[in-house]
Parts: structure tokens; sequence; C-alpha cells
């Protein structure tokens, strides 16, 4: 397949940030196998059909359908890389991907729950067995050379590969964290995956409210300026939050509430523009 043509591509935001793609694979590498460690973790642990069966905070989601989404998302990119994608077609930036999930809820778990249940649905040895199956795909993909306008269809649209290898690691970073919650364990994020995340949901966020007048910070990763009003030229901001990466990342998609993590002293607003709850989550 020929690589697609960029010129149409389509940018949200004031500017579009780059992600070097050697640093992308390097780092989803590196959190396919976070992940690895911890499915095979539980797997192979004595209590491994109870914890399989444990709820998350999900909806109706168990582990092991959490575990089904993740050998989904790390086996996407092999499974559909070659697909034809149309002449000319405007393809989608990572921060539009975000904000399209919010459409695709039902049929992720509709087919997450088919997973679950098929491929994903024997006992604890088998849920390893396949999760193995997804990642080594998805490394042997990584290991090889594509072309640098390379892209690929995604649900929302088409994406260049490099950008959507980009949302493999907000996935693989959203979903550990999600893993880690329901197990009551930790799951050690990958720093650079982590980054990307969190850069990622904060540009989002920038491309949904766009603006000035609020400055968000999640050291040592991001800043980002956002919401209409006033813009910020020098000095210190009169509105700005501040908030670390997990705290963000779990408030940009839904798993904390603004007030839960003000609560905790995990996030700090100052200005009367700066209560962003009304704009969050910006993924579905």
């Amino acid at each position: 397949m020929p690589p697609a043509d960029t010129s149409s591509r389509e940018r949200k935001g004031p500017r579009a940030r780059s992600y070097d793609p050697a640093r992308t694979r390097a780092a989803l590498a590196a959190q396919t196998e976070v992940l690895r460690t911890a499915v095979h973790s539980l797997c192979a642990d004595d209590a491994a059909e109870a914890l399989l069966a444990r709820p998350t905070r999900l909806g109706g989601w168990r582990v092991r359908e959490l575990v089904a989404h993740l050998g989904f998302v790390l086996d996407w990119v092999p499974r559909n890389l070659g697909a034809d994608v149309p002449a000319g077609a405007a393809l989608l930036s990572p921060t539009a991907w975000v904000t399209g999930t919010r459409t695709a809820a039902a049929d992720i778990d509709e087919g997450v729950r088919e997973s679950a249940a098929e491929a994903f649905g024997g006992g604890p040895g088998q849920v390893a067995a396949e999760f193995d199956r997804a990642a080594d795909l998805l490394l042997r993909t990584l290991a090889e050379e594509h072309a640098a306008g390379l892209a690929l269809p995604t649900r929302y649209g088409p994406m260049l590969l490099s950008d959507f290898l980009v949302t493999r690691l907000l996935e693989t970073v959203v979903h550990g964290d999600d893993l880690a919650d329901a197990l009551g364990t930790e799951v050690p994020h990958d720093r650079q995956a982590l980054a990307a995340t969190t850069r990622l949901l904060a540009d989002a966020l920038a491309a949904q409210a766009p603006g000035g007048s609020v400055e968000l910070r999640i050291p040592p990763f991001a800043v980002v300026q956002c919401v209409a009003g006033p813009r910020h030229t020098r000095g210190t901001p009169p509105n700005v939050v501040e908030t670390a990466p997990l705290p963000w990342i779990r408030l940009a998609t839904g798993r904390a509430a603004w007030a839960e993590l003000l609560d905790v002293a995990q996030l700090t607003a100052s200005g009367e523009r700066s209560d962003l709850s009304s704009l969050l989550p910006v993924m579905g």
C-alpha cells in the first residue's frame, strides 16, 4: 500500500505536537512488556480465577474483560496494517482521535465482551497465552521498518501509523492504571509512555477548549493554555491548574472527579476561571 497523502491531515488546536517515532516505538514495546508481566502475574496467582472475576472501575467489565481489551489494543496495528486507506483521505490527528473516543463506547463494550467470552474466555493459562499472542504480534510489527507516511484505518478515520502508535501508548497507560486499581497493586508505567499520554490528553483539552485564559501544568511533562478569555502573556498567569501525571490522566479519562482530587490535595486550582470540571473528561 503506498504512503497516504498527508497534505490534508486534520489538525486541531493552536499547534500540533510531534512525537519522535523511534521513542514512541521503544516506549510502546516497554509498556507492552510491563502489561505482559502484570497479566502473567495475575494468571499465575493461586487465586487467578477470582482475580479475573474482580470488578473494575469500567462499568460492567471484570478484570477478564479489561485484559481482553488490552489484547485488542495491542493487536489492532498488526491486524490492520496494510489495509486500504482512500487516496487523499483526511488523516486524523492524535487529539482528534481522543475526541472521537466519545462516540464508540457501546461498540467497544460489545467487542470486548465477545473477546472475553471467546479468545480470553478460558482458564488463566489461556488468558496469558492469548495476551502473549497479541503482545508478540505488536512487538514484531514495532521491529519492522515502515514508510514515514504509512497510514492505516481506525475506528474514527485513517491515521498515520506513527500517530496511531501514540494512541496505543495512551491506551496501555490508561488501562494499565485500570488494572492496577482493580487488582490493588502497582503497574509501573514506562516513563516515555506516561509522558506521551499526559501530553496527548493535555493537548486534547486545549483543542476542545481553545484559548489562553487558563494554564494547565502537569510537571514534569506538559504545560498547555486553554479556555477562551483574556490571554496570559507574561508573569504568573491569573488562572492556573496544576496536578501530577496520573491524577491528570484519571481526570481526563473520567476515572477521577475534580472535587475528589481537590479534597485530597492532588490538584490545585487558582483563579476565577480555573475550574475545568465542566470540560472533563476529554476522552470517552
